[in-house]
C-alpha cells in the first residue's frame, strides 16, 4: 500500500457539562485511561505503516499535547474545513508534497492502527474522495445500546465515519462547497438547497440508496467519489456529549 500524509484537524469545542467532567473543552484532549484521543490517534497513524506526515491543526492546549507527537502542529482556523486547509497549504509547500491525504478528526477514541489499515485497503485507487459508511447492524454489534445518527437509505441505514482518503487537487477545488456544507449542516433549509429537490424527495420516500449518494457527492463536489460499504465501526465512534463519553469509558475499562 501507498502512505500518506495525514491531517488531524483538532480545534473542535465540547459542551460545559462535559467539559467539566473530563477537565478540558477541547474534544482531541479528552482523555481515556490517562491518553488523549489526540495521542492515541496520532500513535495509532504511525503504528499503522501507511503515513508518512501528521499535520494536527489547533490551538495553543493541542501545541503542547502534540509537539513531541507529531511532525508539525498549525494553528487553529474559523472552522473545521478551513484547519483541513491549513493542514494542505502547509504540506504543498512542503519539499514533497502529497498526491493523497488521510484526513480524520480527533475524537474517536476506537481508532487502531489496524482500523487505518482495514480501511484505506478498502478505499479504490482511482476515486478523489473515499467517504467511510457504516450498517446500523454493525454498529449495534459492536457499540450495543450506544446512541448515533442513521440515515435509512433503500438498501439499509447508514451513518458516515470520519476518516477520509482525498485526492490533493480535487480537494483544493473542492474546499468552498465543502465549507458550504460545513455551515449549513445545522439548518434544514440550508442544505435543502445544496441537495436540491429531488434527492430530497428520494430520501423522503425512502427511495434514496448508497449509489445515489455517491452521485450527488460528485456532482456537488466536481469529483469522483467511494463511499466505502462496511467500513471499520470505529471510524464512526466519536465523542460530542457526556453519554458518549461515558459509553466509551465503560467499553476501554472493560479491555
Amino acid at each position: 500500500m501507498a502512505n500518506f500524509d495525514a491531517i488531524l484537524p483538532a480545534g473542535g469545542r465540547i459542551g460545559p457539562e462535559l467539559a467539566q467532567r473530563v477537565g478540558t473543552d477541547v474534544k482531541a484532549l479528552i482523555k481515556f485511561e490517562g491518553k488523549s484521543i489526540l495521542a492515541s490517534t496520532i500513535e495509532s497513524l504511525q503504528a499503522s505503516g501507511l503515513i508518512s506526515r501528521t499535520i494536527v491543526i489547533g490551538g495553543d492546549e493541542v501545541r503542547q499535547e502534540a509537539s513531541k507527537l507529531a511532525d508539525e502542529v498549525l494553528s487553529e482556523g474559523s472552522s473545521g474545513p478551513d484547519n483541513i486547509l491549513k493542514g494542505l497549504k502547509h504540506l504543498l509547500a512542503s519539499p514533497n508534497p502529497p498526491s493523497k491525504v488521510f484526513v480524520i478528526t480527533t475524537d474517536l477514541p476506537f481508532v487502531t492502527p489496524d482500523t487505518i489499515r482495514k480501511y484505506v485497503a478498502q478505499c479504490p485507487e482511482h476515486r478523489d474522495i473515499c467517504v467511510p459508511l457504516i450498517n446500523r447492524k454493525d454498529w449495534d454489534a459492536q457499540y450495543p445500546n450506544s446512541t448515533a445518527t442513521f440515515a435509512k437509505l433503500q438498501d439499509g441505514s447508514w451513518t458516515t465515519g470520519c476518516a477520509y482518503l482525498i485526492d490533493v487537487e480535487a480537494l483544493e477545488s473542492a474546499m468552498p462547497q465543502i465549507d458550504r456544507v460545513f455551515q449549513n449542516r445545522k439548518s434544514i433549509f440550508g442544505m435543502a438547497k445544496l441537495l436540491g429537490p429531488k434527492f430530497l424527495f428520494k430520501f423522503v420516500t425512502k427511495t434514496l440508496n448508497v449509489p445515489d449518494v455517491e452521485q450527488k457527492i460528485q456532482h456537488m463536489l466536481g469529483c469522483t467519489g467511494a463511499a466505502i460499504r462496511n467500513a471499520p465501526t470505529e471510524l464512526a465512534y466519536d465523542i460530542d456529549d457526556l453519554e458518549d463519553y461515558e459509553y466509551a469509558a465503560g467499553v476501554i475499562a472493560k479491555r
